[in-house]
């Protein structure tokens, strides 16, 4: 193991070097994702290449149209293009707990519950950049009516496709990595996790993320200061459920949706 984290280091850091100079992390996101890829390769060499993969995919949709990306959502939530210590940890950090946990029995209970919550962290990531590039006007999940690009809990029936293809991605990746057959129970049970956790997050993000108010512009924001300038007031949900708050309890409500599901299906 002591080996494993060794190398893990090693490579995560030059990984991690080479994000931070592609602008996909910041210098507190590049120390926070080093710390999460050695401990998932103290876990064993398969649960590194799932976060690989993870970590790759993730990238990619994320750069894919950012210009476009940014211009549909400038009114609604902060323009930020990499990515922290907090939200690096808020998608990655109970994946790489339960990974290490679980080691080379990816079948348990806490591998499942591993795989569904990093399955989850992929469904969500997916789910917004391809809804915000193709999806076109979200809707509120709890009321149907038409909501700002990028606002939480706003949904798009292809960032819901997308969302489930974000699941996919890391139950296959699992089950093509550990070598052995693994059973269609355990990848439907991850990818349900994986789905529940991307639709519980746009829950939370509907009833419980804080919610600003332009009242110059007379619309709802993310956004302490909206580009007219004016710096908006708190004026919904809970001042403490940020963002990356919401992503961390959608990879909990992840992990334990597939534990869940696997049980169910026997």
């Amino acid at each position: 193991m002591m080996e494993r984290a060794l190398i893990g280091a090693i490579a995560a850091a030059l990984i991690t070097a080479l994000a931070r100079r592609l602008q996909i992390l910041d210098e507190s996101g590049q120390w926070a994702a080093l710390a999460c890829g050695t401990v998932v390769a103290a876990a064993g060499w398969p649960w590194a290449m799932v976060l690989l993969a993870y970590f790759a995919a993730a990238s990619a949709v994320t750069k894919m149209g950012a210009a476009r990306k940014a211009e549909c959502t400038q009114r609604s939530v902060p323009q930020i293009s990499v990515r922290n210590a907090f939200q690096v940890a808020a998608n990655g950090g109970l994946f790489a707990l339960l990974a290490f946990r679980a080691g080379g029995v990816p079948e348990s209970a806490v591998g499942i519950a591993a795989a569904g919550a990093l399955a989850a962290a992929s469904a969500d990531t997916w789910a917004t950049e391809l809804g915000t590039l193709w999806g076109g006007r979200p809707r509120s999940i709890l009321s149907w009516r038409p909501t700002g690009p990028g606002m939480s809990g706003g949904v798009t029936l292809v960032g819901t496709l997308g969302g489930v293809a974000g699941a996919v991605l890391v139950a296959a990746v699992v089950a093509l990595v550990f070598g052995r057959p693994l059973t269609g129970k355990f990848v439907g049970a991850v990818i349900a996790g994986g789905f529940a956790g991307c639709v519980a997050d746009s829950l939370i993000g509907a009833t419980m993320q804080a919610r600003r108010w332009c009242d110059h512009c007379k619309e709802w924001t993310e956004r302490r200061v909206h580009p007219c300038s004016y710096r908006t007031v708190h004026a919904g949900g809970l001042r403490w459920v940020s963002n990356d708050v919401v992503n961390a309890a959608a990879t909990v409500i992840g992990a334990a949706a597939a534990v869940a599901a696997r049980r169910a299906l026997g």
